[in-house]
């Protein structure tokens, strides 16, 4: 069976449907953290938990395996016991790792037959590149301890989409379609056109179903009731990524800013100074 024949073509009902559909033991990961993890394996007895994670942590889908392997590795215990992917490598160990997590399938291998599909799921990718660069920059100044698990949560915000573009892209096409013919076109009203779900609600669905930990979701979820200065801060993060994804003259980013700078305490100048030096670590 081909690559092709496996995409979803027919949107399923609902959202626990669609969830059916993905086995994070069958996530594709980015091909650099493929090559990297090859190139490690083959020095396992000088690898530790810190080597193997600056392989991952900036790949959404292989943070998603390796923080779902360890919730099901401690199934029945209270929690999965692990918020960032250094302390789930602690747990699971070397050798257990490069054997759990042998060979995995490659995203871009995946989408290679489709460029107009692969290009979708690389923006993607490039927003929650820069939103987790945002989350962790901003974390570090207001010195949150939590501030992996807050570069993890903006990483992760959009991980359901780059499971759409991987799994459905014509669905995916089909939205990106809609919204370039109707720009003024909410998203989660043309993702429930095309998917009948919302894809936030989709994407709580599996980080439940994974048993992802509990603070990762809180802070990832749109619809979270508490307000924390944590999830402030991933939310801040993902807007100002979203805006400023075409260049700095979206009329949306000074509401950004202003926000942006209470969240930090600094002043319009500085709070400007700050985003134009995080986005520049690329």
């Amino acid at each position: 069976m081909s690559v092709q024949e496996l995409f979803i073509t027919n949107p399923p009902r609902s959202v626990a449907g669609w969830a059916s559909l993905f086995d994070h033991h069958r996530l594709p990961v980015l091909a650099d953290t493929a090559g990297t993890l090859e190139e490690l394996r083959e020095h396992e007895d000088v690898v530790d938990a810190h080597m193997l994670a600056d392989a991952i942590v900036n790949d959404p889908l292989m943070t998603l395996k390796v923080l779902a392997h360890v919730a099901e590795m401690r199934r029945g215990r209270e929690g999965s016991g692990a918020e960032t992917v250094t302390e789930a490598l602690v747990m699971i160990g070397i050798p257990p790792f490069f054997r759990a997590f042998a060979a995995p399938p490659v995203a871009e291998e995946r989408l290679a037959a489709l460029p107009e599909a692969l290009q979708g799921f690389q923006s993607v990718l490039r927003r929650s590149h820069r939103a987790a660069r945002f989350a962790i920059g901003f974390a570090v100044h207001r010195m949150d301890h939590d501030a992996p698990v807050i570069h993890e949560a903006a990483l992760l915000h959009d991980f359901a989409e780059l499971l759409l573009w991987l799994h459905a892209p014509a669905l995916a096409l089909e939205i990106e379609r809609r919204q370039q013919a109707e720009p003024t076109l909410r998203t989660a009203v043309v993702q429930r056109e095309v998917l009948n779900v919302e894809l936030a609600e989709l994407q709580h669905e599996l980080m439940k179903n994974w048993r992802l930990p509990g603070l990762l979701i809180s802070i990832t979820h749109d619809r979270a009731r508490a307000t924390t200065p944590q999830v402030r801060n991933v939310m801040l993060a993902i807007r100002v990524a979203r805006h400023s994804s075409d260049g700095w003259d979206n009329p949306a980013l000074p509401d950004d800013l202003r926000e942006i700078g209470e969240l930090l305490q600094l002043s319009p100048e500085p709070t400007a100074r700050l985003l134009q030096e995080i986005d520049s670590e690329e």
